[in-house]
Parts: C-alpha cells; structure tokens; sequence
C-alpha cells in the first residue's frame, strides 16, 4: 500500500493512468523540487496535504496562479484513473516506489538528493537497489576483449555476492548480466525501453521470480526507448554501485561518455575503464581525464576482483546527506 504522500507524488508527478492524447501534464523535478519546498513551509507541510484541496486553497497556500494550482487540483483527480493502472501493472508483477518510501534506494538520496528520481517502476526484487555491487557500462558493439570483460565481470560478482548494475541493453549490459545470473549470482538492471516488455523474456521471468534480479525504470513501464531516456537513466546505473568498470566507450558521443564523464566529474563512485592494445577511442580520452585502468585479462582470479578494486580505487564515497521529506 502506497502512503499518501507517495500517492501525492505519483499523482502529480507520473504519466500513469494519463491518456496519451491527453493535455494534462506531469510535474517534472525541476517544477516539483521548488513546489515541496513550498509546501514544507505553508500549513500544508507535506505532499498528502494538499489532498481534498480547491483551486483556491492551493493558490493562496502555494502562492500559485490559478492556472498553476488547477493543473495540480486536475492531477490530483485522476486517482482512479491511476489506482486502475497500478492494479493492472500488480497483475503483471509491476509496482511503484517514489521518492518519500522507506524503501527508496538511500544512494539515490545520498548522491543526486534533488535530481533524484520522484518516481521509481520495478519487477523483481527491490533490495538489490543499492546493495553493495559494481556498475558495468558499454557499448552495444563489442570485441572480443570486451565481450571477455563483461563475461568476467558478471562471474566475478556472482562468485563474490556482488550486485552486477547494468541498463539491461544489448551489449555489455546483456552479457555482463546473464553472466552473473547464470552463475546465480544477483544483477539489477536501470531501464530506458519498456519494462513490461523486458519481463516478458522467460529467463528474465524466472530471475525476476528468483528474486536475483530487479528491472527498474524512473519513466512509465509501458514507455518505449529513447535516446533522451537513455542518457537521463546512465547516472542512475552509476550512483547505485560502489564502481564502475567501463568497458567500451565512444569518443566524446553517446551515453556511455556522458554517464562516466559526469561521474568522473561528481565523484560519486571510482571510475575504471578497460585498458588494452586495442581500446577503443573513448577509453584512451576516459583514462586521460582520470579513468583508472582496468587491465585486460585481469591478473586474478574472479574472487580477488573486489579486493582488486578496493585496492587500487581512490576513495570518492560523498558524505552522506539526506534529502528532505519529499
């Protein structure tokens, strides 16, 4: 059962149960972040108390337009329209955290606190997020060296107790990911294609059932890939892991550059990129701009790989701060 503050949240800030011709919009972060902060300091005090409000008493709490505080009134009545959705994705093994549950990954707070996603749609096992693990992040054309490199990985998490975190793409996702789960080990993949079309894969099925895998994704389940969510979703793969091993990247271009580029900047996790004869372009510029090397082969075998990399990362964990309520 969803609290109402999460309710809130998911009314207001969700496309669920929004048709699609619909002229009714969602709140986005950078239109909801300035809104709580309103809220927490007028009568209101959280999210759930805007519930049973008028168009007036929102806009003279909130300091609002008519026009602004009716689009939050119009949002706010379509809980049916939602409560259906939400009971047709439970029946698929689909359901919804947002930003205020206990349950939310603490790493997101902790790391993005503001950026962090308001909502959260997932199958399978929801713990993984955040558990201690190791982010694995490429291109989806890979040569043999790197298709050894995610094969590895994936073993070595397995044999370790290891989260693998990947974007369950094609590529070094896949490989890095059926890696690990075929060893039976636990991997949780951040999506930017339609969750209810990945969790019809039978393997995918059967992990999820396990409860070795979790699949989540910040946009609606039903949402197809697009470019924009691909990259919005890279940092998302990268602050719930405590490293990140790059083993394919582009030159300046594409999703996996700017994922390790912006967390090589933030310093959110230690950054290694694949390092060999035939790296690709990417890898070289990564490694100058303070990649650590990941040697190829590894040296060891699968089960040194964790102390490997606690040996030979720099320390770059922020202090934690929490997020505000909501």
């Amino acid at each position: 059962m969803l609290s109402l503050d999460s309710q809130v949240l998911l009314l207001l800030c969700s496309y669920v149960g929004l048709e699609k011709n619909s002229d009714l919009t969602p709140l986005t972060l950078r239109e909801w972040n300035p809104l709580a902060r309103k809220i927490q300091a007028s009568e209101l005090s959280r999210p759930e108390g805007l519930l049973g409000q008028s168009v007036y008493d929102i806009k003279k709490q909130l300091d609002l337009t008519d026009q602004a505080a009716g689009r939050l009134v119009n949002l706010l009545n379509r809980k049916d329209d939602v409560n259906d959705e939400l009971a047709r994705l439970a029946l698929k093994g689909i359901r919804v955290m947002t930003r205020v549950d206990p349950d939310y990954p603490s790493r997101y707070r902790q790391r993005l606190k503001e950026s962090a996603p308001m909502v959260l749609f997932y199958a399978g096992e929801p713990a993984l997020l955040g558990q201690p693990g190791i982010a694995v992040v490429g291109s989806r054309h890979l040569d043999q060296a790197g298709q050894d490199c995610a094969t590895f990985i994936g073993n070595a998490c397995a044999l370790s107790g290891l989260v693998l975190y990947s974007g369950g793409a094609k590529g070094v996702d896949t490989l890095s990911m059926t890696a690990a789960l075929d060893a039976r080990g636990s991997a949780a993949g951040i999506l930017a294609d339609s969750l209810e079309r990945s969790i019809r894969d039978s393997d995918i099925r059967r992990a999820l059932e396990r409860g070795d895998l979790c699949l989540a994704t910040p946009s609606s389940p039903n949402a197809s890939f697009s470019v924009g969510a691909a990259m919005g979703r890279n940092r998302l793969i990268y602050c719930l892991a405590d490293y990140a091993i790059i083993v394919a990247s582009d030159a300046e271009k594409g999703g996996t550059w700017a994922g390790a580029t912006e967390t090589l900047k933030a310093g959110w996790i230690p950054v290694f990129v694949l390092n060999h004869d035939a790296m690709p372009d990417g890898n070289r510029l990564l490694l100058q701009k303070g990649g650590l090397p990941f040697p190829h082969p590894f040296p060891e075998h699968y089960s040194k790989l964790p102390g490997w990399l606690l040996e030979n990362s720099t320390p770059s964990e922020p202090k934690p701060t929490q997020l505000g309520l909501f």
